[in-house]
């Protein structure tokens, strides 16, 4: 049986203890272990996220003598990179260079993801003009990672421009890559080009997934702010370009645009879109309902909010204490207006 701690066993590890305990022994063997079983217990280390730790193992390997090689310095890049040091891991690929250790495209595509957690995208974009110039083939999860720092800063047209440069280069983005800059230009507020580029997905092999969808709910926010700034027509608008993108808005989308006609006191326009949902087999709730029943009463017609109670009823949609409370308050208010009427015309 095998005692933990052996090479075999440094997956088993779950304590960072454990880990420098063996490592301890290691350093103070003699002749001491390869560099090959230093790299398993570094990796094992950073497999449990003690990147802290690796940093450590990695200075005492130096001052003892055990020499590194291209994976163990690539390894230590990395935990500098996940502690938000990057310039540290700029100099141990400094060291790489000197000592004859030929860097990989993993090693460069690190150091452009610590880059680009720390925000420094254009530094992030120069080392990978400068990865390809040298003639390293970047994987796709560099220009993932390169596209995700530009859509996280907003450069929503350098992060278009940079997906059209990977298909010319011949690489084929992933459902994960066209989410990344439909969810960015959605939050940018470019509904028109992110429901585009959701277009150009759909017609290529990549199948559009839940995270595609999710990212185009943020089209719903855009039309609650149109609608909160008094654009009811720009709404509209957006409603139409998302269902000839083939995306049905919800029960949700259609709440928002109701309120706004109904707080421009729009109520038949309202109504309009109401019959229009139904037409189109979405099923309106008691939320949108109660928005037309106020809006009814407002305007004074409870009659016809009455009315409105009546086919929510028929729809085995249950009116609640909201829409008592709306009817019960137009009702009051219409009593007293009847009262004071009645006592002017009596003086």
């Amino acid at each position: 049986m095998p005692v933990k701690g052996s090479p075999e066993n440094y997956d088993r590890f779950d304590k960072v203890d454990e880990s420098l305990n063996l490592f301890n022994k290691m350093i103070q063997k003699c002749p001491k272990p390869s560099i090959v079983e230093f790299t398993k217990l570094l990796g094992a280390t950073v497999r449990m996220k003690h990147y802290a730790a690796v940093v450590y193992m990695c200075s005492q390997m130096d001052f003892v003598g055990v020499p590194h090689d291209a994976y163990s310095l690539s390894v230590l890049i990395n935990c500098f990179c996940q502690l938000g040091q990057t310039d540290f891991g700029f100099s141990v690929l400094g060291k790489m260079i000197k000592i004859g250790v030929e860097p990989s495209a993993v090693t460069f595509s690190t150091l452009i993801n610590g880059l680009c957690k720390q925000r420094k995208i254009s530094q992030a974009a120069s080392l990978f003009d400068g990865m390809v110039e040298k003639g390293y083939q970047p994987h796709l999860i560099t220009y993932s990672t390169i596209l995700n720092g530009l859509c996280k800063t907003g450069d929503t047209r350098r992060a278009v421009r940079f997906l059209r440069m990977m298909e010319a280069r011949g690489f084929k983005p992933d459902i994960v890559v066209y989410n990344t800059v439909i969810d960015c230009l959605c939050k940018c507020g470019l509904l028109k080009e992110a429901l585009d580029l959701f277009s150009e997905v759909k017609v290529k092999d990549n199948r559009p997934n839940i995270i595609t969808f999710s990212c185009l709910i943020h089209a719903i926010i855009l039309i609650d702010a149109f609608c909160k700034d008094g654009l009811i027509f720009q709404a509209v608008d957006t409603i139409h370009t998302m269902r000839k993108q083939g995306l049905e808005p919800n029960v949700v989308t259609y709440t928002t645009l109701v309120d706004a006609y109904c707080k421009k006191g729009m109520v038949f326009e309202a109504k309009d879109i109401v019959d229009k949902m139904r037409k189109q087999g979405i099923q309106p709730d008691v939320v949108m309902y109660n928005i037309l029943v106020d809006a009814y009463c407002k305007k004074g017609m409870v009659s016809e909010a009455e009315d409105i109670v009546d086919t929510m009823r028929k729809q085995s949609i249950e009116p609640n204490v909201v829409t008592y409370s709306i009817l019960a308050d137009a009702h009051c208010k219409k009593g007293m207006i009847s009262l004071k009427l009645k006592a002017s015309s009596t003086q």
